[in-house]
């Protein structure tokens, strides 16, 4: 009676973990999508260029890259619990800043400093699932935490644009902001009898050496480099692409940013499935990460096809397919990490793989700030998405000929 007690409080326990890392995932894409969606209301009032917009990000970018070079060792050395908790709190006092904010260099502050404290979500999320999650529950549990950032992004440009223009746009980051703050109790209380699964310690020193001579953590660096910068293309430009291409206004626009992010929400959530449903069929871990990642890769190849049309919502579903895709092998690029890293380097690895994210997601946004003002518009960096997953998929097979259940240390 007492194990099956036990077994019911520990099952209680993951489902808690699951639902808040999913939570607070989502609370971080909201926070920073907000400056994206009020772009037309800020460049209005600020004379913002797209220099200036590009600029944003790009501080955003490498503040973010800058802080995960020490992510791993603050999320490994503190244990998840505290670690998340403190950058949640960094996070939603930046994003209400945002809204005292008068002058560009005011804004990169408070995106600096947003930055600092996003860069933890993912790291610590990952080590979650790896540390408190079973082999058989963690893929599905990645999957449905990847999901958590489409979500954020589909509610906020239906929700944010209108609040805004009813009650102004510093408003809209006080809220934002302050949704954090609840979330906090709920992380603080509910996560306070998670147990590491074996003798897994939750605080570890971080083997700086073995790390960097690993070829499984290049793998992952390399392959986070390759993709995340089409996320972060999405994400920053899409609310000003159907501005541009389409004419649509700040009220309109939030429509075919959530078709996008619906669409890239069913690639999260469908990849949480497929890759163990092919491993039931037979085939081994590496074939069955590998066949998931292609079939994403060619499904990524529809996205440029969004330029030829003069629909926007044919233009959103056509890019949402490009993010269903991007989810997709994203999902699987966390799940390849949870499997082949030991569970005690995962947030290691993570965040160097999230530096290498937001360095190529720097390099695209100015670039993309570059291509506008230039005359060169949106095509080459379709070119980019377009060819960016086969890209990451032939550096895998280059580094891991073979993927290999990693050894508990």
């Amino acid at each position: 009676m007492a194990q099956g007690h036990g077994q019911g409080m520990a099952k209680g326990a993951a489902i808690a973990l699951v639902a808040l890392l999913f939570l607070g995932n989502a609370l971080n894409y909201v926070d920073r999508q907000v400056l994206a969606l009020l772009k037309p209301t800020l460049e209005a009032e600020f004379g913002w260029s797209d220099a200036d917009y590009a600029h944003l990000g790009s501080s955003f970018q490498i503040a973010a890259a800058g802080t995960l070079l020490f992510v791993g060792w603050f999320v490994d050395r503190l244990g998840v619990r505290i670690a998340y908790a403190i950058a949640v709190t960094v996070w939603s006092a930046a994003g209400m800043a945002h809204a005292l904010a008068q002058t560009v260099q005011q804004f990169v502050a408070a995106r600096i400093v947003l930055a600092a404290g996003e860069s933890v979500s993912t790291p610590a999320g990952l080590k979650a699932a790896a540390m408190y999650l079973p082999v058989k529950e963690r893929n599905f549990a990645i999957g449905l935490i990847n999901t958590a950032p489409n979500i954020g992004a589909i509610m906020t440009p239906l929700l944010i644009p209108p609040f805004a223009l009813a009650f102004g746009w510093q408003a809209a980051f006080w809220v934002t902001g302050g949704l954090g703050f609840l979330w906090l109790a709920g992380w603080w209380f509910g996560t306070r009898n998670l147990k590491p699964l074996g003798d897994m310690p939750e605080r570890a020193r971080v083997p700086w050496g073995i790390l960097l001579s690993d070829r499984k953590t290049w793998t992952v660096i390399g392959a986070k480099f390759c993709i995340d910068a089409v996320w972060w293309f999405v994400l920053f430009w899409m609310p000003d692409f159907f501005n541009r291409q389409f004419g649509m206004s700040q009220g309109s626009l939030g429509w075919p940013i959530a078709i996008i992010f619906t669409l890239a929400a069913l690639g999260a959530l469908t990849s949480g499935g497929l890759y163990p449903i092919l491993l039931s069929k037979g085939r081994t871990v590496n074939a069955a990460r590998k066949t998931s990642m292609l079939f994403f890769a060619l499904v990524v190849l529809a996205m440029p096809l969004a330029l030829m049309t003069d629909n926007p919502w044919i233009s959103a579903v056509l890019i949402g397919l490009g993010l269903f895709a991007h989810q997709g092998f994203s999902t699987n690029v966390f799940g390849m990490t949870a499997d082949i890293i030991p569970a005690t380097r995962v947030a290691s690895v993570i965040a160097l793989g999230a530096v290498a994210g937001n360095l190529s997601g720097t390099a695209i946004i100015e670039f993309a700030g570059w291509s506008l003002t230039n005359g060169l518009g949106y095509v080459p960096l379709f070119a980019i998405c377009g060819s960016a997953y086969l890209v990451a998929l032939a550096f895998i097979q280059l580094m891991q000929p073979k993927l290999v259940l990693a050894v508990v240390e």
